[in-house]
């Protein structure tokens, strides 16, 4: 794709710039020529132990230090009185905690809302999540908060809701090059996803920016292919490694006791009631697909789920056993 038109060129103000999504999309919009602003945490002191904490020497690409959880910050330090024309959040909260997805998934978002719509920003890009769906947890529940506030605000808004991550299915490639068999939760049939790859979404979401068509909408959207289950995750690890499948079937009863253990707990140790919180995301990710909820059916459906861009998890995982990429987790593993 070659740089977009000046008069379609855009002033562009995104959070969440410091993942790995977030780095890809800032790569994303700077090659096709828009004005990038990220607001950033202030930077950590330099280590030679691992990667930037953000993309360097980007052309049309700011930095600025604030704090996204202070509407004072965000005003002041973020957007400093100046005019905008979208603002593309890539923002998510990591831990699972209750108190810190309301905190960045709602309250967060909703303070930058209302700093842009005073900025003169139009347009609003969310990344969101396709599990909201089917909201059980804590940030599903923030998260579909304040898509309907951003829905209601009046603002035009381009709601992306993703499938599966490449990292959050590359946590068990480590344990299976170790010689280690595959966990799957029942027969590993459970669930199935249509995986993306950062660069594929971070396109998608920079299209996003320009493209009408896209606009008050929301987005489910998957990569290329067909869906995939865990269990032919695993056969896929074993086949590029050239070994005969080894996977290992855990009973989903497993994961209610261990969640019934720790809320019991979690009564009198907050710590255990944040565990019981986290073994519940990992129980609904074991059960439930990552796929288009069609309410007729009353079925997730595969062929309802949207596909864009053309790398495949297949490659990913090739490019990581061939040592020409890291499995940059980060807090995505799942299982």
């Amino acid at each position: 794709m070659t740089a977009i038109a000046d008069e379609r060129r855009k002033r562009i103000f995104l959070i969440g710039s410091t993942g790995t999504i977030g780095k890809a999309a800032v790569r994303e919009l700077a090659r096709r020529g828009h004005d990038v602003i990220c607001f950033v945490r202030a930077r950590p002191v330099p280590s030679k132990a691992g990667p930037a904490p953000y993309p360097e020497g980007l052309e049309g690409v700011q930095f600025r230090c604030g704090d996204v959880t202070t509407a004072a910050s965000i005003a002041e330090h973020g957007f400093r009185g100046e005019r905008f024309d979208v603002v593309l959040s890539c923002l998510a909260s990591r831990s699972g905690d209750p108190d810190d997805a309301w905190r960045i998934d709602y309250q967060a978002h909703l303070d930058v809302l209302a700093a842009a719509r005073t900025a003169g920003v139009t347009h609003m890009v969310l990344l969101s999540a396709i599990c909201v769906q089917k909201p059980l947890l804590a940030f599903q529940h923030a998260k579909l908060a304040f898509e309907k506030a951003v829905i209601e605000s009046g603002i035009t808004y381009s709601i992306v809701r993703p499938t599966a991550f490449f990292k959050s299915l590359s946590g068990q490639l480590e344990r299976v090059q170790k010689g280690k068999p595959f966990l799957v939760f029942g027969n590993g049939d459970l669930t199935a996803c249509k995986p993306i790859s950062d660069d594929d979404l971070a396109r998608y979401l920079a299209d996003c920016v320009c493209d009408e068509k896209l606009r008050n909408r929301i987005l489910p959207i998957g990569g290329p292919g067909p869906a995939i289950t865990p269990r032919q995750q695993g056969e896929m690890l074993f086949s590029l490694l050239g070994r005969s499948p080894r996977l290992i079937q855990v009973p989903v009863r497993m994961l209610d006791v261990i969640i019934g253990a720790l809320a019991l707990v979690g009564r009198f140790v907050p710590a255990s009631a944040k565990k019981a919180e986290l073994a519940r995301i990992g129980r609904y990710y074991a059960t439930e697909s990552m796929l288009v909820w069609n309410p007729v059916t009353n079925a997730y459906d595969a062929a309802a789920t949207p596909s864009t861009g053309t790398q495949t998890l297949e490659d990913h995982y090739r490019k990581i056993i061939a040592g020409e990429l890291s499995a940059d987790l980060g807090e995505h593993s799942v299982f």
